[in-house]
C-alpha cells in the first residue's frame, strides 16, 4: 500500500492516515458519545479476551486501560476520520485499534500490542460499528 507519513506524536497509524486522505468529505468527525462507545466495546473485548486466555493477561490489562482512556475522552483528537466513509466503518474501527494499541504499548513500555492481532481480537467492523451506534444511542437516552 506504500509508505504513509503520520505525525510523530500521533497515536493512530498509517491506516488512519490513509482514511483521512481518502475521505476528506465533510470535515465532520464522530461525536464524543460514539468514540466513548468504541472505547467501552474495546475495553470489554480486551477484558474477555484476557479472561479466555486469547491474549496474554498483561496485554489485556494494558489494552483495557488504553480503551478506558479512549472511553473517558482522553484521546478524542486521535480520531480524525470523517464521519462519511465507505464500507462498514472499517476505517473507524482500525483507527480505534491503532490508537488503543499505541497507547497500550506506551503503558507497557514496549511494542508487543498489535492493533489487529490483539486489540481487534475476535472482532469485526461489521460487529463493532453497529454495536457502537446502538451503545452510543443508548448512552444519550439513559
Amino acid at each position: 500500500m506504500g509508505e504513509m507519513k503520520v505525525p510523530a506524536d500521533a497515536l493512530y497509524g498509517a491506516s488512519t492516515m490513509r482514511a483521512v486522505q481518502n475521505f476528506p468529505i465533510s470535515g465532520i468527525r464522530f461525536p464524543r458519545r460514539f468514540i466513548r462507545a468504541l472505547g467501552l466495546i474495546k475495553q470489554a473485548a480486551a477484558e474477555v479476551n484476557g479472561e479466555l486466555g486469547l491474549i496474554p493477561p498483561e496485554l489485556a490489562r494494558a489494552i483495557a486501560q488504553a480503551a478506558g482512556e479512549v472511553a473517558e475522552g482522553r484521546w478524542d483528537a486521535e480520531f480524525p476520520i470523517d464521519i462519511y466513509q465507505t464500507g462498514s466503518g472499517t476505517s473507524t474501527n482500525t483507527n480505534a485499534n491503532e490508537v488503543i494499541a499505541t497507547r497500550a504499548n506506551q503503558i507497557l513500555g514496549d511494542g508487543e500490542v498489535h492493533p489487529n492481532d490483539h486489540v481487534n481480537k475476535c472482532q469485526s467492523s461489521n460487529d463493532v460499528i453497529p454495536t457502537a451506534i446502538h451503545l452510543s444511542s443508548g448512552l444519550v437516552i439513559k
